[in-house]
């Protein structure tokens, strides 16, 4: 599993005007459960994602086609990789 953070490049207005476009993207990987768990940071400078599946090197070519990466407004990079040993009740599908 990696935790990943993005950065914002671009004011949070632009940010926003695509910001459906990214929702509707990463859903898909929600759905195909390469992302375990998504959010904006707050304050709004970037997010934080879960990826399982995704190898560190592969993370640009997993990003490329995020319409934030497409459209300049977010960098991301890979903070760490890890394999959870615990998991609280009901979010046992992250061990493993």
């Amino acid at each position: 599993m990696l935790v990943v953070a993005s950065r914002y490049t671009r004011p949070l207005g632009e940010v926003d005007s695509v910001r459906a476009d990214h929702l509707a993207w990463i859903s898909g990987h929600v759905e195909a459960r390469r992302v375990l768990a998504a959010g904006r940071q707050n304050p709004p400078a970037g997010g934080v994602i879960l990826l399982s599946g995704v190898a560190p090197g592969d993370v640009a070519t997993f990003f490329a086609e995020d319409p934030y990466v497409v459209n300049g407004c977010a960098e991301y990079e890979v903070l760490v990789e890890f394999s959870p040993g615990l998991a609280s009740p009901g979010l046992e599908p992250l061990l493993g």
